[in-house]
């Protein structure tokens, strides 16, 4: 699998709302209400990459989870990490994406 061009890239991310692309990573926040809301995502995103069999970088801090795809053998973003990415948003909360 082969890492998406920045054209690609661009039409993709008009469907995957608040994902911004940084260097070679597919990267969004989410801001929770608490801690344990936050943990609980960060649990969601993780059982959901299990059963996808793609991982993301996770990043906890005390009300926000940072999540970065990005397809390491492809050296870059592939089909996989947008699939992983729209996955993700759907079973994130309602809140808009944090900056």
């Amino acid at each position: 699998m082969s890492s998406l061009s920045q054209e690609q890239l661009a039409r993709h991310l008009a469907s995957l709302p608040g994902w911004q692309v940084e260097g070679r990573e597919l990267v969004r926040s989410f801001v929770f209400s608490s801690y344990r809301e936050a943990v609980g995502f960060a649990v969601q995103v993780a059982l959901l990459a299990e059963r996808l069999d793609h991982h993301p970088d996770l990043l906890l801090s005390y009300k926000k989870v940072t999540v970065r795809c990005t397809t390491h053998s492809a050296s870059g973003i592939t089909e996989k990490d947008l699939h992983l990415a729209g996955q993700i948003s759907a079973i994130a909360p309602a809140a808009p994406p944090s900056p």
